[in-house]
C-alpha cells in the first residue's frame, strides 16, 4: 500500500496527543473485501477512563482538484466505516485533514453539509508543527 504524503506527520501528531499507534496500515476483510486504513491507534490508558480505539485515514489533498479529493475521501470512509461496523465496531474512523485544507476548502457550504449529512469525524493536523489541531 503507498501510504499519504503525510502519513508520517498524522502518527508523529497523535503520538504527541497521547495516542498509541497500534498498526501503520491496518488491514481489514469483511465479506471478501480487503480494505487498508492508514493508522489505528489507541488512547493511552488513563486511571478514570478507558481506552479508546481509533482508526484515521490520511488524505493530503495536493491534486489539481479538491473535489475529486474530497470524492474519494468521502467514498473511502464510508466504506471503511462501514466495514468498521462489521468487525471493529469499537474503533472510531477518523479521516484526517491538514490545517490549511480545513480552513479554506472545508468550509464551503456544500463541503460543510456532506460532512454532517455523512457524520464524518475530522481529526485536524498542522504539518509545520506535527501537531493534531483539532478533533471534530
Amino acid at each position: 500500500m503507498a501510504k499519504d504524503r503525510f502519513h508520517g506527520v498524522v502518527k508523529t501528531a497523535l503520538e504527541k496527543d497521547g495516542w498509541e499507534i497500534t498498526a501503520e496500515c491496518y488491514n481489514i476483510n469483511v465479506d471478501d473485501v480487503d480494505f487498508e486504513i492508514d493508522l489505528a491507534a489507541e488512547e493511552i490508558l488513563g486511571a478514570e477512563r478507558e481506552g479508546r480505539k481509533i482508526a484515521v485515514e490520511v488524505k493530503s489533498f495536493i491534486s489539481t482538484s479538491n473535489v475529486s479529493e474530497f470524492h474519494t475521501a468521502l467514498g473511502q470512509f464510508l466504506n471503511y466505516r462501514d466495514a468498521l461496523d462489521k468487525i471493529d465496531p469499537e474503533r472510531q474512523l477518523y479521516l484526517a485533514v491538514r490545517l490549511p485544507i480545513y480552513e479554506t476548502f472545508f468550509q464551503r457550504k456544500f463541503i460543510v453539509s456532506a460532512i454532517a449529512k455523512y457524520q464524518l469525524r475530522l481529526v485536524i493536523y498542522d504539518v509545520e508543527q506535527e501537531v493534531i489541531s483539532q478533533w471534530l
